[in-house]
């Protein structure tokens, strides 16, 4: 997992302490949550469950949800039981 991302004016209210308090409601705010959390996998790496479960362990324990608005919301990709990053902002160096 990378260092701990800088959390979006959007995202702010919703973590303390690195840790998120709740998932989002409106969709707006929670896209930039997961934007965030798509930040800790790598492009290009494959992922699976568990590895995909453990990062988000790490925010919140409601992991199922969060995988399944990762996916939906197409930050992630995922296809025989193997997880990948397909979207989100990325840092250029």
């Amino acid at each position: 997992m990378g260092p701990r991302p800088e959390l979006s004016t959007a995202a702010k209210p919703f973590f303390r302490n690195g840790q998120l308090l709740a998932i989002p409601r409106r969709r707006t705010a929670r896209l930039a949550v997961l934007d965030l959390l798509a930040n800790q996998f790598e492009p290009g790496r494959r992922y699976t469950e568990s590895n995909v479960n453990s990062v988000l362990s790490q925010y919140h324990p409601d992991v199922c949800s969060l995988r399944r608005y990762l996916v939906d919301e197409e930050f992630l990709g995922r296809s025989d039981g193997e997880y990948w990053r397909v979207g989100g902002t990325f840092e250029v160096n």
